[in-house]
């Protein structure tokens, strides 16, 4: 049995061992293939899986029409196209986020490092969000013995200024763009954008990087407008998780995934993500309790997958 975690830059798949356990872990790039399907053969023939009956899929993108277009990627197919393509029985497909939300109970403590204060409270709602090429939002609630996954969207909910600079980030932003989502700036693809608005409101010349050279020379330390870029985000994502916390409840603790904070080490400790996370007026003590962690493991999401496959109606 296969699980795939498919996202806008990089698809992971995984062979379940005999404990249902992902094992085998591969990692690909999603511009390298033309499809999920022809993703999905090169990894099958590279760990010489030959029999394969069932998958279960997430995917950067809603899980509700027949058609399914990954957000922030060029791949479109369908779920009966790709299931007579791979020859299997059984095909579940699940929103990437709702896979990573369902990881969270199980994931090894040396899998997380907690910023901040807080103790997680047993059985209580747990959250997760998580900038990588886009930015996914998602929950856990337990209920009547089993861990239930929030399906949503909210990386595309509307992002608000906690101050005036930025106001004068947003109101640059709205000039250019509708709907200022959160994931237009608090993501991988929304790096760049949010690079030069900062760069505007904070008075500098502003050279043209990619996501990752920004990443890089804010870590080097090297560069002003880069490390002030990457402090905005953190702050700006901080002020976000809170909102989740207090939305969905989640004394269980607030997880950061995805694939820019793990890479920020220190620095992201070291922003006011925290205690911006914290900054909420009269339910400062409340986001005080809970605890945020960023979680380490590149392949999560393989995990939650897993568990939906043995959770769906006919089992493994």
């Amino acid at each position: 049995m296969l699980v795939a975690d498919i996202g806008g830059t990089r698809a992971r798949f995984a062979l379940l061992d005999d404990q249902g356990l992902p094992h085998l872990v591969r990692i690909l790039a999603v511009a390298d293939f033309a499809g999920p399907v022809e993703a999905i053969e090169a990894y099958l023939g590279e760990v010489g899986c030959a029999d394969l009956r069932a998958a279960a899929i997430a995917l950067a993108a809603p899980i509700d029409e027949q058609l399914i277009r990954l957000t922030n990627g060029s791949w479109t197919f369908s779920c009966a196209e790709m299931k007579a393509r791979l020859g299997i029985s059984r095909l579940l497909l699940l929103n990437d986020f709702t896979a990573l939300a369902l990881s969270l109970p199980r994931l090894p403590a040396g899998e997380l490092r907690q910023v901040g204060g807080g103790t997680t409270l047993a059985l209580a709602p747990k959250a997760v969000l998580g900038p990588g090429t886009g930015l996914g939002v998602s929950g856990v609630v337990f209920d009547r013995g089993r861990w239930l996954a929030l399906a949503g969207e909210g990386g595309h909910c509307s992002l608000a200024p906690a101050d005036g600079r930025e106001s004068a980030i947003l109101a640059l932003a709205w000039r250019e763009l509708q709907h200022v989502s959160a994931e237009r700036l608090l993501s991988g693809s929304g790096l760049p954008l949010l690079h030069r608005l900062v760069a505007e409101v904070d008075g500098r010349a502003c050279e043209a990087l990619t996501p990752a050279e920004i990443v890089a020379r804010a870590l080097a330390n090297e560069d002003v407008q880069c490390s002030a870029v990457v402090d905005t985000f953190c702050a700006m994502l901080g002020s976000m998780a809170g909102n989740l916390a207090l939305t969905l409840g989640a004394r269980g603790g607030v997880y950061i995934g995805g694939g820019i904070i793990p890479r920020l080490g220190d620095l992201f400790d070291r922003s006011a993500f925290r205690a911006r996370f914290e900054t909420k007026g009269r339910f400062a003590a409340y986001l005080a309790a809970i605890p945020t962690y960023v979680m380490l493991s590149p392949t999560p999401a393989l995990l939650g997958a897993a568990h939906a496959l043995a959770e769906s109606d006919d089992g493994p």
